[in-house]
């Protein structure tokens, strides 16, 4: 198993932000408490910054450590003095604690409209135990989430990890999920954003966005070089979003709501330089029948059963002239020809749209086990005509015994693979990867998994000649068929001493 500080999973506080939750059960629905304890870790998150820069601050005797200014300049939230962290945790055991953290929620809208009507709220109802409440704040308050929220998609992870414990103990699937931050990174780093429009469909906690901006924090460039732009149906998931963005420093255009993105397009002129997304898997019931004159469909309608092919389609009517997309779907996407799906994959990759595919490892997802595909489009291949296949469904590492995740070597590799075959220096690699013409694919009857063209890998010579590797294998089956025989005989006799004829 990995060790905890080489991967993104064990982020040090999952077991305490969940026996803070369970405080609250009985009292409070799951959709209720969760809402109650991601709002408080976003006030803790953002308190935690808050303060090491204070003190930074205050270690300069030229700074105004309440200068409003001064923090924003670093990204950091300017929290007002009755939403800190310090009179939150004074207030845990009184009445008031509810009262307290509402004000410290509106105080901190009121410093950043943006924020209005995003944060949850509420906390001062009566039906939400005081007690309970008091213990949870306690719990935070001897958590440190700086550190860990500063190298890792915080909030956008302890959602996906309350989405599924609180799924769970509903009985009942997790209809909806944040993308491991391994998978994002995986995408970010083939589709490179670093100056243009960022566009993500689907958004959820907005993972996709804080993984482009630590891109380009990581090559020294300007953060305000992307203009990120999301949408997201579910209302929670969609202010989730907010919070998250907002942490980040990063300006964001969600939309004027939450909405339904084959409905509602909340950018229906936006042309994306980079469009990521994770959309739902498999979605049915989509509302095909009511969409089967949309312009977006330039492929062919999607069946009403399936909105794989409808979710792509709507990511490629967004796509700029020189644009390229990165999209998690279900491995049913690569092959399936029911419902039309056949002739819509063939059409795209005709069109030459597909500039390659990634075949994942399974158990990468907390709240389901279909095994996925990255699939990345453009509209200016550098290789045209020509699609690159990875097979790495045997990369990675189990983190723990249910789930697996891609370690940085692992992405690392399967970048450079990228950037190589964009380069045309790619060699192809049997059992790994290859690269592959349209009429090579159009054998495979349009058939995009990327098993069928990378192969078996070669297995490694280890120096000891055929005839003797065959003598050696010979006699050692030879000894393995005598002590057979022996066993066998020996219990016959043992059996038959006891009575029993064979």
């Amino acid at each position: 198993m990995a060790k905890k500080k080489d991967n993104t999973i064990a982020i040090g506080f999952e077991e305490t932000i969940w026996k803070a939750a369970d405080k609250l059960r009985g009292n409070l629905n799951a959709s209720e408490y969760e809402g109650v304890v991601l709002g408080l870790i976003f006030l803790k998150y953002i308190s935690d910054k808050f303060e090491a820069k204070y003190a930074e601050l205050l270690a300069d005797e030229y700074a105004d450590v309440e200068d409003k200014d001064e923090y924003e300049a670093d990204g950091v939230f300017f929290v007002p003095q009755e939403a800190r962290w310090q009179i939150i945790s004074k207030a845990a055991h009184t009445p008031e604690v509810g009262r307290v953290i509402d004000d410290a929620l509106q105080a901190i809208e009121r410093e950043n409209p943006k924020l209005k009507g995003v944060l949850p709220g509420n906390y001062a109802r009566p039906e939400l135990d005081k007690r309970r409440l008091g213990d949870v704040v306690d719990l935070f308050s001897n958590i440190k989430m700086l550190a860990a929220g500063d190298e890792k998609d915080l909030l956008g992870r302890v959602y996906e990890y309350c989405l599924q414990k609180f799924a769970s103990m509903e009985g009942k699937n997790a209809g909806e999920f944040y993308t491991p931050s391994c998978i994002v990174r995986t995408i970010v780093e083939i589709l490179q954003p670093y100056e243009g429009r960022v566009y993500d469909p689907c958004c959820g906690s907005g993972g996709m966005f804080v993984q482009s901006a630590k891109f380009i924090k990581n090559h020294q460039r300007d953060l305000n070089s992307i203009s990120v732009y999301g949408q997201e149906a579910n209302p929670s998931t969609w202010k989730m979003a907010h919070m998250n963005v907002a942490i980040r420093g990063l300006e964001a255009n969600l939309g004027q709501s939450y909405a339904d993105t084959f409905f509602n397009d909340q950018h229906p002129t936006l042309k994306a330089d980079f469009i990521m997304a994770n959309p739902p898997f498999n979605l049915s019931d989509w509302g095909a029948d009511k969409l089967e004159k949309d312009p977006r469909w330039k492929f062919g309608i999607p069946p009403s059963g399936n909105a794989n092919f409808a979710w792509m389609q709507h990511m490629i009517h967004h796509l700029s002239p020189v644009g390229r997309i990165g999209l998690v779907l279900a491995n049913g996407a690569l092959s399936s020809q029911t419902g039309g799906e056949g002739d819509i994959r063939q059409r795209i990759i005709e069109a030459d749209l597909v500039e390659g595919i990634i075949a994942l490892p399974s158990q990468l997802f907390y709240s389901t086990g279909i095994p996925v595909s990255l699939w990345f489009l453009s509209r200016q291949k550098q290789q045209s005509g020509k699609v690159l296949f990875i097979d790495a469904r045997n990369m990675g590492s189990m983190v723990t015994r249910a789930l697996r995740e891609l370690m940085e070597s692992d992405i690392q590799k399967i970048a450079d693979t990228f950037e190589a075959f964009r380069n045309g220096t790619l060699e192809d690699e049997a059992g790994f990867c290859a690269v592959k013409t349209i009429d090579d694919i159009k054998a495979q009857d349009f058939i995009l998994t990327p098993g069928r063209y990378v192969g078996i890998a070669e297995q490694e010579d280890d120096g000891e000649p055929f005839a003797e590797k065959m003598q050696r294998l010979t006699s050692e089956l030879s000894g393995l068929f005598a002590e057979s025989h022996r066993l066998e005989d020996e219990i016959k006799k043992q059996l038959g001493s006891i009575g029993f004829e064979i």
